[in-house]
Order: C-alpha cells, then structure tokens, then sequence
C-alpha cells in the first residue's frame, strides 16, 4: 500500500470500481470532504486568508499525534488542537500581538512541535501516522466516514444557511457590521469552520496537501470570472470531480490517491486560466 494509494487487481474496469465498499467509502466521504473545503476555500481566497488553512492544517498534526498516543480518534484529536489553533490565531491578530503571516507561524511551529514531541515519547512514526500525513481515502472505515460525513454536512449546512451573511462580511465588514449582523460571533463561528474543514479533508489528501484542496479549486473558479453565487458553485464542482477523478486513476493504477487529486486539480485550473488568456 502506498501513501494515499491502495493496491487492487488489474483487471477491474472503470465502471466495475464503482461495487467495492472501500470505493463507495471513500467517494461519499471525498465528495462531501471536496465540496466543503472548495466552499470554505473561497471565502478564505477572497479575504486573503488562505495561509489558515495550511498552518492550521499542520497545527492538526499534533492532534493527530496526541490522538494516537492516548487511543482516541485521530480526527477529533485533530479537531480540537486545530480548533484552539484557529481562536488562538484570531486572539493573536485582533490584540495586536502579531499580523496573520506571523500569528499563523507561531501557532503551526507550536503545533508541529507538539507532534514531534508526542512521536518521540511514543517511539517514532508509524504506518498510521504517515497515513493522515499524506491521505489515505482509500481506506476510509465506517467511524471515519461518519466523522467526515457529519462534520462535512454541518459546515456546508452553515455555509448554506448564513451565505449571505458571510457575503456580505467577506466583501465589506464594516458594512455588514452596520447592517446588524453579528460580525464578531460570525468570524468566530467561520474560523471554527475553517478548522473542521480542515480535519474533514486529512483523510482525503493529508495534512501536507490540505491547502491544496482548499485553494484550489475556488481560485480555479475565479478564473471563470462569474458572479458570486456561480463562483461558489464552480468550485465546489471542480473540487469534487478533482476528487472523484483522482479516486478513480489512483485506484485503478494503484498511485497515491491524495497527488493524483491535486495534480488533477492544478490541471485544471492551468487549463481554465490558459483558455481565459487565450480567449
């Protein structure tokens, strides 16, 4: 078994992949996964944000470490480091301790730290652990899936529900402040997001090529130059066929899931920005 990738027989065909449990597995939790990180992902892109998700994406290291250490989930080991990651962030930038870039840093070198630390005291890496650094969709089990599928639907049930509230904050804050929504608990409420879309997609395409997932497809989208709405609908649909091709190239050449999705997914934003160029 490779990183990311999983070894099956030669002769199964295209359509033939489609009847394994471990394909059905990992395309539901994928696709939910690639939907809510292309969704999260733009907003991050256009109130340039988009170093977050790759700090905080390495702070869920040390989640993934401590989860491991003590037998618990992973995943939500990794969510509450990454959650008191993305407020710590927050608290650092709105008291004026330090900018983005800088708060991002210090808080990914502490929680990277945190996971060489617990290694060490465990004995080294293994297998399990190198699996959440590079992805391993293909062997997504039922809890994982659960874990993947719930907490993908309730970011993307927020996403819906308060779209035009986070419209309005992403474009204009202070406006939207004026206006009477609650800027203060709707950027808290995001940044929470931001971290549980992260641990959503470690499965999918591992702490090391989170960001990938994320930006992506919505800059991909933006290329596209639509409105708003339509954007959002692009992304999420060249995040999820990004997702969905990969799955099925790695499973049927037994190559690593998690760079045969990103790689599809530079392909096509390197497409869609040389068609506008040439267009």
């Amino acid at each position: 078994m490779s990183a990311g990738g999983i070894s099956i027989a030669s002769d199964i065909t295209w359509l033939g992949i489609f009847g394994y449990r471990f394909f059905q597995n990992a395309l539901l939790g994928g696709t939910l996964a690639a939907a809510a990180c292309a969704w999260v992902g733009v907003f991050l892109i256009l109130r340039r944000e988009s170093m977050l998700g790759d700090g905080v994406a390495h702070t869920a290291f040390g989640g993934i470490a401590l989860g491991l250490l003590l037998g618990i989930s992973p995943l939500l080991a990794a969510l509450a480091v990454s959650i008191v990651a993305v407020l710590g962030i927050a608290y650092m930038k709105k008291k004026g301790l330090a900018n983005s870039d800088s708060a991002i840093a210090v808080i990914m070198a502490m929680g990277f730290a945190l996971g060489l630390i617990i290694i060490s005291l465990a004995g080294g890496f293994n297998v399990e652990l190198f699996s959440y650094l590079f992805g391993s969709i293909l062997t997504i089990g039922t809890e994982d899936l659960l874990i993947v599928s719930a907490l993908a639907l309730v970011t993307l049930a927020f996403l819906g529900t308060f779209y035009k509230e986070l419209m309005s904050m992403t474009f204009d804050e202070e406006a939207a402040r004026m206006t009477g929504i609650p800027v203060q608990a709707m950027a808290v409420v995001f940044n929470i997001l931001v971290a549980t879309t992260i641990v959503v997609s470690i499965k999918v395409i591992g702490i090391i090529l989170v960001t990938a997932l994320m930006i992506i497809p919505g800059l991909t989208a933006l290329q596209l130059k639509l409105s708003f709405r339509r954007t959002v609908t692009a992304a999420v649909g060249f995040g999820v066929l990004a997702t969905v091709l990969g799955l099925i190239l790695s499973s049927l050449y037994s190559i690593a899931t998690s760079g045969v999705i990103v790689f599809t997914a530079v392909a096509m934003f390197a497409f869609i920005a040389t068609y506008r160029r040439l267009g």
